[in-house]
């Protein structure tokens, strides 16, 4: 399949450049894709980001050379650390000693392989959706204020609810609300020229912007909107995964370059029975 193909080749591009800088841009145009799509596909693919399987890959090399003789600065400066302590600090996240000891004889190293993807056949369970064309609409809510990117999104985003319940922010959220579509407490993560851009905890509305929050306008979409059952966050990150690997392959659509929506529902969020909804946007393979 074309998008296997494209996964692939851009594996293999980071293979062939591990001791230089790898651009997220330069794997998406390989793979197809804009950078953020990108970075987002092959972290619910792999549950590894794409900065983190590159220092991992880095790493593993490094070991091997280093039990070969190499020099811990030269090593260092070959896959791009400007100093010896930082390299050290990279090499122990993974192998758990320092780069020095992992040139004694007999001593146990790491080891992360290449990622090859393939195509596998799985749909045991249904996957509820509609395709539907959304016009434009507003948004208003907190917004993060950190540079967002795939490696800190994960640690920025629950950050960002916890503060925004423990403002009481979500009783001000549902006063905005005006029972547009959609409707609910939404997660909006936005882009911007193909990269992060920000993460918004918000509503559909036309209402004013209170103080402390922002608005956005999500332009003119194409949804494909899946139905979540199960308590948050676990339910909505399963069927982003299970989109990404099992629908989006063979759909005949790919990812859009326009803001994913998770949608939150009224009822109890850690019930077995709670629904979400997960919006992909997404486009015709042309």
């Amino acid at each position: 399949m074309e998008w296997i193909d494209g996964m692939n080749k851009a594996m293999d591009y980071i293979e062939e450049h591990l001791a230089e800088e790898i651009n997220p841009e330069k794997l998406a145009a390989i793979a197809a894709c804009s950078a953020f799509h990108f970075q987002r596909m092959f972290t619910f693919i792999t549950g590894v980001t794409l900065g983190e399987y590159v220092r991992r890959r880095k790493m593993s090399i490094a070991a091997f050379e280093l039990s070969e003789g190499a020099k811990v600065l030269d090593t260092a400066l070959k896959y791009g650390y400007d100093s010896p302590t930082s390299f050290t600090r990279a090499f122990r996240a993974v192998h758990g000693i320092s780069p020095s000891e992992a040139k004694k004889d007999g001593v146990s190293l790491n080891t992360f392989p290449k990622i090859i993807f393939t195509f596998s056949i799985k749909g045991e369970k249904a996957m509820n959706y509609r395709i539907m064309k959304k016009e434009a609409f507003r948004i208003v809510g907190y917004k993060t204020t950190e540079k967002m990117t795939m490696d800190n999104c994960f640690e920025i985003c629950p950050r960002l609810w916890a503060e925004v319940g423990a403002a009481g922010g979500i009783p001000k959220l549902l006063a905005l609300m005006q029972g547009k579509e959609p409707n609910g407490i939404l997660g909006v993560s936005t882009c911007t020229n193909g990269d992060y851009d920000a993460y918004f905890i918000c509503v559909a509305t036309d209402a004013p912007v209170p103080e402390g929050m922002s608005e956005y306008i999500i332009p003119e979409t194409t949804y494909a909107v899946f139905e979540a059952i199960g308590p948050v966050p676990t339910a909505i990150q399963e069927t982003q995964q299970k989109i990404i690997t099992e629908w989006l392959p063979s759909s005949g659509y790919e990812y859009a370059p326009a803001p994913d929506v998770e949608v939150y529902l009224a009822g109890d969020q850690q019930s077995a029975d709670y629904r979400s909804e997960v919006w992909l946007p997404i486009i015709k393979k042309s």
